[in-house]
């Protein structure tokens, strides 16, 4: 039956005229599984791969009878099988026509078929991440102007045969079949038409910088968005400057960073896997791979070589020396096909420059501040070369500066840009354009905004820039802006400001329940370091020795109207909340019991025994606790929503939101569960321990102190938003590094289009400016 299926397949594909791969792309069938079909080595398809196949393939209602009667057994040939059997494929081919295949195929008799709603979660969630997706980019694209007063035209044309595979690959043509170059050359709206006249669905957008590659990426999600059929992949923009191919595998990189920009696919899947994973291995997803050239020195190589190793269809934007510079190392990104951007004409700019700025000349319209100038760059050299501001406006993004500094200030005169005494050359004038951008920019006052002094935010950017040299990678997370920091001193600012906070809460509720100022600032002056010194320890173990990043929560806590889909997993969560619980009760019952025995004027024996005593009724009371309350917690918890903005600042509200809601359910659970364990973990060795007491006021104060305690502490050194507290919100302003409203901060200057975003995080304008920059603060 196996060799039957895959002999039809394989005719009805070739008579589509399709290779396996482009049937991947088509059907979301890995091209492995429609291989090991086809030659038998893979038996007994489910109707869904078999609905997937025919519906990609687009046959007649009787090839699919065909397709549908070498799958299901004793549908061809009378005899083959029984009534029953007969009776199964036929409703089987009914639910096939009829889509209902969850019942089709248990009623033909296949096994492991996962319910409908399970089998059809990747395909929905498809849809709703097209339509997350294109309302980003459409937001997006409003607050970078570039439809303002139309977009700069981006032209291209095919790039050198050194960079191109050959056309019998791009053009996935059978052995033999003669081939010829396709005719890619084209114009910023018909990207989308020129990527999908490429068979391999592979295709290189190079350009020199600035020359327009992000837009280009931009406009070709929303226009192919805009015609995308059901069957096509959601193009989806990734950061490949970010990525580390030596690290973790594309695959695995694709699925973190779609969690990453669109929590709601970190629900779980079919298979046991997340949404993400599901959408990236199915192959439902288009990366859109923008800047290969932003990858850290000595990873292109291994970048292109992991690409090389899949068929995914993918878009890579990269400038031309680097991406050739990776090809000469390896070889070319295989089955793709490379266009390169060109450069804008002065026609561009006469058509485009005096439409920007405002009039002048109330008796000439028509005038600006731009004719004089682009006049004058129409007249021919002594030497016949361009002039140096020809050639710096020929690309996208310095066009875009100089209409920032130029156009919108009266002040200014683009007329100076002509003084080859002040700016000799080409790197003179960019370099005067980077420079003149961030005073431009922020001396205009923006409605509702506060003012913000230039030379502040000069080095306040400069950190920003440098910080993301320093990490590698183009993306401005907000809960990784403390990792500019030293390990070391990310975990001595966590244990201090940790051990003060539960030093001062413990303390005040010590006080309040003895009635002793005294006592409890003794008490905050005992648990308060020690506090700081575990959760520091737990700290420093968690992001500096096991190199584990930080990272904002992808649920929201929620207890009515939850998912029927929510899973809770609750032995992990039992499990290190047990364990962590116990290493923490374990150390903190040794040390106060060895602190009571000494004030005491106990003998060292006599403390060694206490402490003991005391670390085993902590870490049993903590251990069973911290259990207790991860596993509750996590009841609670639900997947976002696909469809739901996302920004950087929706993720830091969202994680605030949720880190509070864990604060205020994990103090009083566990407070409670630690007050009264220890009540039941005492009477149950006071026969063999008869100098333990605790009376039921002293539970409660423990249980109380310690509920906020635990909770305070895991808030403040294990979530994100308790890190950029501490580092981003006190330690980096109280250092001169960042400004106190950071968030306001950066919000307002993405607004005057000095950052923008990238789903969760901000990215500079340019890496021309962030590089800019970053050299401004290292000579400084």
């Amino acid at each position: 039956m196996a060799g039957e299926f895959g002999a039809v397949l394989r005719r009805l594909r070739e008579d589509a005229g399709l290779t396996q791969d482009e049937l991947e792309r088509r059907s979301g069938v890995s091209v492995s599984t429609i291989r090991g079909l086809e030659t038998g080595k893979r038996s007994n398809p489910r109707m869904t791969t078999v609905q997937q196949l025919a519906d990609a393939l687009a046959l007649r209602s009787e090839d699919r009878e065909e397709l549908l009667g070498a799958a299901v057994p004793g549908r061809r040939g009378g005899g083959a099988g029984t009534t029953g059997e007969a009776e199964a494929s036929a409703a089987g081919v009914g639910a096939l026509g009829a889509g209902a295949l969850g019942v089709g195929a248990a009623q033909a008799g296949e096994p492991a078929v996962a319910p409908p709603a399970v089998q059809a979660a990747p395909t929905e969630a498809a849809e709703q991440l097209a339509r997350a997706v294109a309302a980003r980019w459409q937001r997006e694209e409003e607050q970078r102007r570039i439809q303002d007063p139309y977009p700069l035209p981006v032209r291209w044309k095919a790039a050198c045969e050194t960079l191109t595979d050959h056309w019998a690959n791009i053009r996935r043509l059978p052995p033999g079949a003669p081939s010829g170059p396709l005719d890619l050359s084209g114009r910023l709206e018909g990207i989308a038409e020129t990527y999908r006249s490429i068979p391999s669905g592979r295709l290189v957008v190079l350009g020199r910088s600035g020359s327009g590659k992000s837009v280009l990426a931009l406009r070709f999600v929303l226009d192919h968005l805009r015609s995308r059929t059901p069957a096509e992949p959601v193009p989806v923009i990734f950061s490949i400057g970010a990525w580390d191919p030596t690290a973790v595998t594309l695959r695995d990189w694709l699925t973190e960073q779609l969690t990453r920009d669109y929590p709601g696919t970190a629900a779980p899947g079919p298979g046991k896997v997340s949404l993400a994973s599901a959408l990236v291995d199915s192959g439902r997803v288009l990366p859109v791979l923008d800047g290969f050239d932003e990858m850290a020195d000595g990873l292109r190589r291994p970048a292109l070589e992991a690409l090389n190793a899949t068929t995914l269809p993918l878009v890579l934007t990269s400038r031309p020396a680097e991406y050739a510079a990776a090809v000469e190392e390896t070889d070319v990104l295989t089955s793709a096909a490379p266009i390169e951007l060109v450069d804008l004409t002065l026609d561009d700019l006469d058509h485009y420059l005096p439409r920007t700025t405002r009039k002048t000349d109330r008796s000439d319209p028509a005038a600006g501040a731009w004719q004089s100038v682009l006049k004058k760059l129409r007249e021919p050299s002594p030497d016949r070369s361009p002039a140096p501001l020809a050639t710096v406006l020929s690309t996208p993004l310095m066009v875009a500066l100089a209409r920032t500094v130029y156009s919108d200030t009266p002040e200014h005169d683009p007329a100076e840009l002509l003084d080859t005494e002040l700016f000799p050359g080409v790197r003179e004038l960019e370099e005067h354009l980077l420079d003149n951008f961030l005073p431009t920019v922020y001396r205009r006052s923006r409605p509702g905004a506060r003012g913000w002094d230039p030379e502040r935010v000069q080095r306040w950017l400069g950190h920003l820039a440098g910080h993301l040299t320093e990490l590698r990678t183009p993306d401005l997370a907000w809960w990784r802006l403390g990792h500019g920091l030293r390990g070391s001193t990310r975990t001595l600012v966590t244990a201090l400001v940790t051990a003060l906070v539960i030093g001062l809460v413990d303390g005040a509720m010590a006080a309040g329940f003895s009635g002793s100022l005294a006592g409890g600032v003794l008490d905050g002056a005992i648990v308060g370091p020690l506090a700081g010194l575990l959760f520091g320890l737990v700290h420093w173990f968690t992001y500096t020795v096991t190199g584990k990043d930080v990272q904002p929560s992808a649920v929201r806590l929620r207890i009515r109207g939850r998912p029927e889909t929510t899973t809770w997993r609750a032995g992990p969560r039992l499990v290190i909340g047990a364990l962590g619980g116990a290493f923490f009760g374990f150390a903190y019952g040794f040390v106060v019991g060895l602190l009571h025995a000494f004030s005491w004027n106990a003998g060292l024996s006599s403390a060694l025994e206490l402490g003991l005593i005391d670390a085993i009724v902590f870490g049993l009371v903590f251990g069973g606790a911290a259990g207790l309350s991860f596993c509750l917690l996590g009841l609670l918890e639900t997947p976002l929503d696909i469809v739901s903005a996302v920004s950087p600042g929706s993720v830091l509200r969202a994680d605030r939101r949720t880190v509070l809601t864990q604060l205020c359910f994990w103090a009083p659970v566990f407070g409670a569960a630690v007050g009264f364990g220890t009540g039941v973990v005492v009477d149950l060795l006071q026969g063999r321990l008869g100098r333990l007491v605790m009376d039921p006021a002293g539970s409660l104060m423990l249980g109380t102190i310690s509920g906020l305690g635990g909770a305070l502490g895991y808030t403040l050194t294990l979530t994100a938003w308790g890190q950029w507290c501490l580092l981003t919100r006190i330690w980096l302003p109280l250092t001169g590094r960042l400004p106190w409203a950071v968030a306001a901060f950066l919000d307002d200057a993405y607004q005057r289009g000095v950052l923008r975003q990238a789903g969760a995080v901000y990215q500079f304008r340019h890496a021309r400016l962030q590089s800019r920059l970053a050299q401004g603060r290292r000579r400084g």
